[in-house]
């Protein structure tokens, strides 16, 4: 071994690491533990007889945070964190990353970082390069990136062929946004809490916590409810008169559609019924297609699991990552829709036609010919999310066997024929009012018998000949009002946020989890979001004071900025410091006029004066203070206007005064 190189890989996650090892070696290598498990073997490295160590992070292996000094929220001033200085410290101490890093990085000469392909992954190869000792510049000791869409033996082979240097710009974007979201979250939720908890007992809710792109995301939904509660619905009318043609009892459709005239509608009522028959007009057909889907991308993944699947965008994204570190499906963090022309589609389809359920279609597909998808987006970061291997029920399990389904269904769509269908068109005249009846029928069904969801709803209409007249059977007056929109969805929510830049393909998910989990949002029946007391009030309270807080327009500029620091179109540090200056103008303004906030939540919630029981003397005044149970749990001196905040678990006891004997 003393005459081999000695080369260092590190992935993101043990699984791949095991995949990447285990490809490279053949099979033929011996695994050791450590704070991860390092796999060592022997092969070839760039015309070179190498000794390989294969190891991996856990996720990112440092986290930002202020240093020790600014952490004491008794004793800083939040505005005083717009310009605090912040540190890398290692995300997980227990795990000992850091060290075994350094460990495994002696005596070797390269380095190969296997990290995943986003911009957190190339943040994530610069902390590992960091941890290790290895220098960019240093030509004794070669730094690699490889890059790879999937952990499949063709990808990670030709990932191994094709290095190249990690890119520096990508990781210092994530470091611009890191910044960003550490000062101006902390600051602004510390503010809130620390004035808002100590005056409100039914918060329910630990930190009251403001976030770019977590308000925003909010905002959507407050909106929604907002226009909900305001409207006003308006009576309508509208005509339906009725006929019958070869057994087919069919309702017509008015061109006007609606009235909000009742004296109108009824004039026109008053027509049809003298007009007694109905003459067709015109008989027109025409070829209709409906386009197959083009490739799978992460925010369309999500949408579908939320209103197909049922599953939230956490849980969706879990799932998905699972499939993709076992070898299943391709990277499942992408923005683009458009495959590369190199995608080898034989290849990937061949693996499904041992599938029982979709085999058969894919066989036919390589048969008779399947075609290229259409064109997408191409983002240049990886490919649309693709099944990579075939999978079973048994082999992932229910929920991910139904997210690995979906991909597989999504993808053979997109290389199917497009839908065919024929949509036939009755003009028909009744005392001079022009009214319509449409049928559609599929001529081919294409993708869509994959993809059954996407079917077009076929209507049979009976044969119709221009000029013809036929009996009118009665005409309806119907009566209605015009209904509010309902609560955003979770995918309509995505939708909004991936529109107006809010999050990104990894963090939309995150942004969603992260306001149902503090209580500003509920996620309720048909993954509907309502927002919550606390959600609403809090919105309204950034909309009376700066409405630019829970707006997306900073945060899509934020995202644009960090986007060309990531092309090494802008400096990092400049970004950083336009951003926080804007934001340091606005919490001193938030602050100032925190009062119009206030009175909305005197007007929603109970102060704690007002609320709780009395359980235990005050140590400054000996009065009684008062036990709030809400969350965070509490007790409060309404003499001192002292707030002493309980642990969150266990159980407050009031343990009885016993007389000592003399």
């Amino acid at each position: 071994m003393a005459n081999l190189l000695r080369v260092l890989m590190v992935a993101e996650k043990p699984s791949i690491a095991l995949s990447i090892a285990s490809v490279l070696s053949h099979g033929q290598m011996s695994t050791r533990r450590g704070s991860t498990e390092v796999h060592e073997f022997d092969g070839m490295f760039r015309g070179f007889k190498a000794h390989y160590r294969v190891t991996s992070v856990i996720g990112h292996v440092f986290s930002v945070d202020f240093p020790e000094k600014y952490q004491n929220w008794a004793t800083i001033d939040p505005q005083d964190l717009f310009d605090a200085p912040i540190i890398k410290k290692e995300s997980n101490p227990k795990a000992h990353i850091c060290r075994h890093l350094s460990n495994e990085a002696r005596g070797c000469s390269y380095m190969v970082l296997w990290l995943d392909c986003d911009r957190e992954g190339e943040n994530i190869c610069f902390e590992v390069i960091e941890s290790t000792g290895f220098d960019m510049k240093d030509s004794k000791r070669k730094v690699y990136r490889a890059r790879f869409s999937s952990v499949t033996e063709k990808d990670i082979s030709k990932a191994m062929d094709n290095l190249v240097e990690p890119n520096r710009d990508e990781a210092l974007a994530v470091d611009a946004r890191q910044e960003i979201d550490l000062k101006v979250g902390v600051a602004f939720s510390r503010f809130q809490t620390s004035y808002f908890q100590g005056k409100y007992q039914n918060l329910d809710c630990r930190v009251i916590s403001y976030g770019p792109c977590q308000t925003p995301t909010l905002g959507f939904c407050v909106q929604r409810y907002m226009h909900i509660n305001t409207f006003k619905p308006e009576k309508f009318w509208a005509l339906r008169p009725y006929i019958r043609k070869d057994g087919y009892e069919l309702q017509l459709e008015w061109e006007r559609r609606r009235l909000f005239d009742l004296e109108a509608a009824t004039v026109f009522q008053k027509l049809v019924v003298e007009g007694r028959t109905a003459k067709v007009m015109d008989v027109s057909e025409k070829q209709e297609v409906k386009g197959r889907p083009a490739g799978l991308n992460t925010v369309n993944l999500l949408k579908v699991a939320s209103s197909a699947l049922g599953f939230g965008p956490q849980t969706a994204m879990h799932l998905a990552e699972r499939l993709y570190t076992q070898g299943f499906i391709s990277y499942p963090r992408t923005e683009s829709t458009a495959y590369p022309s190199s995608f080898d589609f034989t290849d990937t389809l061949r693996a499904q036609v041992s599938n029982p359920v979709w085999g058969g279609y894919v066989q036919r597909l390589l048969s008779d010919g399947f075609h290229m998808p259409k064109s997408g987006t191409d983002a240049g970061d990886h490919p649309p999310i693709t099944p990579m291997r075939a999978a079973t029920e048994v082999m992932v399990g229910g929920d991910a066997w139904r997210l690995y389904q979906y991909v597989c269904q999504h993808f053979l769509g997109t290389v199917s024929p497009n839908c065919k269908y024929i949509r036939t068109k009755v003009e028909l005249s009744i005392g001079g009012e022009t009214f319509h009846c449409t049928g559609q029928r599929v001529t081919e069904k294409g993708f869509t018998a994959i993809m059954p969801w996407s079917a077009v709803d076929e209507k049979k209409l009976p044969s119709f000949l221009k000029g013809e007249r036929i009996e009118v059977l009665r005409v309806e007056l119907y009566e209605g009002n015009t209904a509010p929109p309902d609560y955003l969805t979770e995918s309509e929510l995505i939708s909004l946020m991936e529109k107006h830049g809010i999050g990104t393909d990894a963090s939309i998910a995150v942004h969603i989890n992260n306001i149902g989990e503090r209580n500003y949002v509920q996620v309720q029946s048909g993954r509907k979001m309502v927002p919550t007391a606390l959600g609403i009030t809090l919105i309204r309270g950034y909309q009376c004071i700066d409405p630019d807080l829970c707006l997306p327009d900073i945060r899509s500029f934020i995202e644009q900025q960090i986007t060309l620091v990531a092309k090494g179109q802008a400096d990092h540090s400049h970004v950083v410091q336009h951003v926080i200056q804007q934001f340091r103008r606005k919490f001193s303004y938030f602050v100032q006029q925190i009062e119009h906030m206030d009175a909305l939540f005197e007007a929603q919630f109970s102060p704690l004066a007002d609320s709780g029981r009395a359980l235990s003397k005050c140590g400054k005044c000996l009065r009684y203070m008062k036990h709030i149970t809400a969350v965070p749990p509490r007790l409060f001196c309404g003499t001192c206007e002292e707030v002493y905040y309980l642990p969150q678990k266990g159980t407050v006891k009031v343990k009885p005064f016993r007389h000592l004997n003399p």
